[in-house]
Order: C-alpha cells, then structure tokens, then sequence
C-alpha cells in the first residue's frame, strides 16, 4: 500500500478510543477535579448569596445601579451552578456525540 493511500486512510480513522485506566495517576486526577468542582460550587453559592443581598439593598435603598447588579450577579450565579452541576453530563453528551461523526 501506497504511502498516500494509507495517509488518507489514517486521516478517515486513526482508530483512538479513551482508554480508562491508560495513565498512572488517574483516580488522583479524577479526585482534584471533583474538589475543584466542589469548591466551584461553594463559592458560587456565597456568589449568589452576596449578588441576592446587593439586590435587596439596591431595590430597599433606591440604588437602581445595585439592584441591577445584584440581578446580574444572581443570574451569573444561577448559570455557574447550572454549568457546574451540569459538567460531566454536559462532557459525556458532547463526547457521545463525537463519537458518531464519521
């Protein structure tokens, strides 16, 4: 088989799949990465918490400026806690749906 042919077949499929378990270290990282997204969450509930209180005092207070802010941030907040909560199944979707291009 020709050099070229077999690029061009190398560039259909290279014939990689994840391996689980393919690196030493894995369970580690797989722990890290569980703490930073638990982490995550706990701030963006002191996030929302903070954004909700600005909210109040600027409604309570007549600053339109922080009551619009305060909005912003419980939004911000609430999307964060959807992505974060959302990520491995966000991850395993797109990966899933990668898989099926041909």
């Amino acid at each position: 088989m020709s050099l070229a042919k077999q690029a061009v077949q190398l560039a259909y499929n290279p014939g990689i799949t994840p391996a689980d378990g393919g690196l030493p270290g894995l369970a580690v990282l797989k722990e890290v990465m569980g703490s930073i997204n638990l982490f995550a969450i706990i701030l963006v509930v002191g996030a929302l918490a903070v954004s909700a209180g600005v909210w109040a005092w600027g409604h309570h207070s007549g600053g339109h400026q922080a009551e619009a802010n305060g909005k912003k941030g419980v939004l911000v907040a609430a999307g964060a806690a959807l992505l974060l909560g959302a990520a491995n199944g966000v991850v395993e979707f797109f990966s899933a749906l990668g898989t099926q291009v041909h």
